[in-house]
């Protein structure tokens, strides 16, 4: 419980905060880590897909998780915050940062 309530305080202070600082429909750029598993990749590469996302991937140096920065425009910061949900509540092991 205290696990969700946290993640709502999260969101709304990222609203207030996208909101103060950027003119929307904006660019935001998401970054994500996950273990290195194509189909965990895959699986945030679809959810980005038809929004002309620019998707980058890098390895860590041991090769056993990878980082994905998403670039890619926004409505408002209420669509910034859905596509986190999203992300993380289909993708297990996913870290957002």
């Amino acid at each position: 419980m205290d696990e969700m309530k946290d993640q709502e305080e999260f969101y709304k202070k990222l609203k207030t905060q996208l909101a103060d600082t950027a003119l929307w429909p904006a660019t935001y750029l998401y970054k994500f880590i996950v273990p290195t598993d194509t189909g965990k990749i895959n699986q945030i590469e679809t959810i980005f897909d038809n929004l002309g996302a620019v998707i980058t991937t890098k390895k860590s140096k041991n090769g056993k998780y990878t980082s994905l920065s998403i670039n890619v425009r926004m409505k408002n910061p209420d669509h910034v915050i859905i596509k986190y949900k999203e992300v993380i509540s289909k993708v297990e092991g996913v870290i957002s940062l």
